[in-house]
């Protein structure tokens, strides 16, 4: 998904042989009059208060309300509040824990696994939630015409997953093959059967038409901490605190401790900035080049700003190969290898790095992030800023630079196109800037057209009418997280998504390593795969990476158990959260 593609710090072992799931989290019996066996949070927090509105912003609208086919953040980050999976992944840690089921086990084989729900769940409006729930939601995932990302991530070697009922809390499910990431892949949303189970049963195009944004608020139900209250479109989406949420605190205290969440909706980073500055927002994920400024503040303004780990997210530039949305000659640039590395050598990462990220950042020369200590591939070629290079290698490519300046193939078509990204997002047009002026001294005449974010996302998921954009994607410790993307047959495989076979032998080449990776049950031998994974995206260069910058979280004072320790920079569970002093 955009700017989201999943997963974190531990791997998941598995054991081949009988394994009982048990949270790190819960470390002894607490109950409550509907749920026996709570989940309980034992971070290193305290034990809160409740009341209050928090409030954070967020670059414009959600797209849909309806988790199942949500790919952009500004859905999945409002969702991820309302909806949980059977599993969920510890933020400090990285370890996967119980989330709707207590627990698992895993077959001598490692093949088939059991999950067994948790007592007395039940969704927003009071329905209890089932083993028929869970059983839809698969279902969902793999009917016909659904539009979402997880069914990559569930299907293995071309075979969807199985799965089936068995009694009243427990599903099976099964692959053909032990799977040693099975754990990370699993905990996709579920979704409400009786709320759902109409549409879906009308095709894949009515399902992903429901819960849009016109949908009144009181039928989207999930089983996370939020429920949404209400939406104004162009202002602001309000989450009400879930009176029966299944998780407690350490003394047995029913979370979340917040009454209510406000995103508010805002054009760009900079209207972002502001909103915290002016205090009316209590969350601002602050850019690395104000790190310096917000520090020299944060006694006056009454916050404190993080100096967190580089980020796991990317960001780049992607050049569309796929013959569905872009027409010769450009395709044939496009697909040219030597094009792609040549203008790989004309991205200036340093000024990028400098001018965008004050130097808080590490260049980026592949698609895992330097922090990424487990998978982390050093050894992967460095295309240096290097004009005279990019020019021989566009010569040796048959293009030729005129007397007038500008760049023609080997046929003497001007060489022109489009570049875009999303106009909300300042640091990333800054971004389109410097690779327009560095493109433009190849000779390229290149195009820059800024636009909204949902248009350009439904251009990459959607027409496919595109010819170059800046966007980035959300990563994780275990990048078969992300097969949506890299598989040749994913959803989400920018460049070209959705091919009926591999284009091309190294596209092929990966689609192997990563079933192999997934299903290698050591995490050492898992590392061997994905290092020659990281080689092939760096040599064939589908995606120019840019930086991995810094993260740097400034939040107010007033907030409680904010603990930034975790993984990639976050600030802790909204749902742990509280004021120290409830004034609103």
């Amino acid at each position: 998904m955009l700017r989201r593609w999943t997963a974190l710090l531990v791997g998941a072992a598995l054991v081949l042989s009988l394994f009982v799931g048990m949270s790190s989290a819960q470390t002894r019996k607490l109950t409550l009059p509907d749920i026996p066996n709570p989940k309980v949070i034992n971070y290193p927090h305290e034990v809160g208060r409740f009341g209050g509105v928090h409030v954070r912003a967020q670059l414009g609208d959600p797209r849909t309300f309806n988790i199942r086919v949500a790919q952009e953040t500004s859905s999945t980050d409002i969702l991820g509040l309302v909806f949980d999976g059977l599993v969920e992944q510890n933020y400090i840690t990285g370890e996967i824990e119980p989330a709707l089921a207590e627990s698992w086990t895993v077959s001598p084989d490692g093949r088939t696994w059991t999950f067994t729900l948790r007592q007395g769940l039940s969704w927003h409006d009071g329905k209890p939630l089932t083993v028929d729930d869970v059983i839809f939601s698969f279902d969902s995932v793999f009917a016909e015409g659904v539009q979402t990302s997880s069914r990559d991530t569930l299907t293995f070697d071309g075979k969807p997953l199985r799965y089936r009922k068995l009694d009243a809390r427990r599903v099976e499910f099964r692959t053909e093959k032990p799977i040693g990431t099975f754990l990370r892949v699993i905990g996709t949303s579920i979704i409400p059967k009786h709320k759902l189970a109409d549409a879906l049963a009308k095709g894949g195009a009515e399902f992903n038409r429901t819960w849009g944004l016109n949908t009144p608020p009181r039928e989207i139900v999930g089983t996370g901490p939020y429920t949404i209250a209400e939406f104004v479109a162009g202002q602001r989406v309000t989450l009400l605190r879930n009176s029966k949420y299944w998780k407690v605190d350490k003394a047995g205290n029913r979370l979340p401790y917040l009454t209510r969440v406000v995103y508010l909706s805002v054009p760009n980073l900079d209207a972002r900035r502001l909103k915290f500055l002016a205090g009316e927002v209590d969350y601002y994920p602050a850019r690395p080049r104000e790190f310096t400024e917000f520090k020299a503040m944060e006694r006056q303004n009454n916050f404190t700003i993080y100096d967190g780990p580089e980020t796991f997210s990317s960001e780049f530039v992607v050049l569309n190969q796929n013959p569905a949305g872009v027409k010769p000659p450009k395709l044939a640039w496009f697909q040219d290898v030597r094009f792609r590395r040549a203008l790989n050598h004309a991205v200036d990462r340093n000024t990028i790095a400098n001018q965008i990220y004050a130097g808080r950042a590490s260049p980026a020369w592949g698609p895992l992030s330097v922090g990424n200590k487990l998978y982390y591939n050093e050894r992967l070629p460095r295309y240096e800023y290097n004009l005279a290079r990019a020019e021989q290698l566009l010569s040796e490519a048959g293009y030729r630079k005129g007397s007038d300046g500008v760049l023609r193939d080997a046929q003497g078509t001007i060489v022109e196109f489009t570049l875009s990204t999303n106009a909300e997002n300042n640091d990333r047009v800054s971004i389109g800037n410097i690779l327009r002026q560095d493109w433009s001294k190849l000779g390229i005449k290149v195009n820059y057209a800024p636009e909204a974010f949902n248009t350009l996302v439904g251009k990459l998921t959607g027409t496919f009418n595109w010819d170059a954009i800046i966007i980035g994607l959300t990563g994780g410790i275990e990048p078969v997280t992300g097969k949506n993307v890299w598989l040749s047959s994913g959803s989400l495989h920018m460049w070209w998504p959705k091919q009926e076979k591999a284009a091309t032998p190294w596209e092929e080449e990966i689609n192997r390593l990563f079933s192999q990776a997934e299903g290698e049950v050591s995490q050492e031998k898992r590392k061997a795969f994905y290092q020659r994974w990281q080689q092939i995206v760096a040599e064939q260069v589908p995606i120019h990476y840019f930086s991995y910058p810094k993260t740097q979280p400034a939040v107010r004072n007033t907030m409680g158990n904010v603990t930034p320790i975790g993984l990639q920079g976050v600030i802790g569970p909204i749902d742990t959260l509280y004021y120290k002093q409830v004034l609103r």
